[in-house]
């Protein structure tokens, strides 16, 4: 319940605050290309619950699979000008703001993923979806893209074993830095975390 309330108190801020990033985001995507804004997917949530995550759209309007996309970077030839701005700053996730009103979300935690990937995650894997999904997470400051899934899941699933109100506010100032310097993997986070894993009677 106070993480709920911290979410709520800190999301609705944040949106207060970021409105007129969140406006000239919108128009600037609009006057680009006259697409829509949003970009919305089904993701998979708190204990396996699927919902719709929303973010400001950042790629050319297309109907491929994300699976067939792929991981996508910035220089990823379907993101568009605007695009490698807001993915660059993370500005394109600020509308997940309202996923965590909705409760959906929550502003710290192991990112959702698509339904595709939960269905083939092993017993120890399902402990990500323990937790609400996060904006940003202990896997996102620790490498994230630059980091194979794999070693995102173990990272994942170290957070959400030893998650706490110190951990989450270390997270959150961590993610400023990564939005000003950009993302850099951790040795020493991926090592703790494997170490975690091979001792843990959940590993499968």
């Amino acid at each position: 319940m106070r993480q709920r309330l911290i979410d709520i108190s800190c999301s609705s801020t944040l949106l207060l605050l970021a409105s007129p990033i969140l406006l000239v985001t919108a128009v600037a995507i609009w006057l680009t290309d006259h697409g829509p804004v949003f970009y919305r997917q089904t993701r998979t949530g708190w204990r396996g619950r699927p919902f719709q995550l929303v973010k400001f759209r950042s790629m050319e309007v297309n109907h491929l699979s994300p699976l067939v996309v792929g991981q996508v970077r910035g220089t990823h030839h379907m993101v568009t000008p605007v695009g490698r701005w807001i993915r660059r700053f993370k500005i394109d996730e600020l509308p997940q703001l309202w996923n965590v009103l909705r409760g959906e979300m929550s502003l710290v935690g192991p990112r959702p993923a698509l339904p595709v990937q939960t269905a083939a995650y092993t017993e120890f894997q399902r402990r990500r979806l323990l937790v609400r999904p996060g904006i940003t997470g202990w896997a996102q400051v620790n490498g994230n893209i630059e980091i194979p899934w794999a070693e995102r899941i173990l990272l994942d699933v170290w957070y959400v074993d030893h998650r706490s109100v110190w951990l989450d506010m270390k997270i959150l100032f961590r993610t400023l830095a990564v939005i000003l310097l950009g993302e850099k993997s951790s040795e020493r986070a991926l090592e703790e975390a494997c170490v975690y894993a091979n001792r843990s009677s959940w590993r499968g």
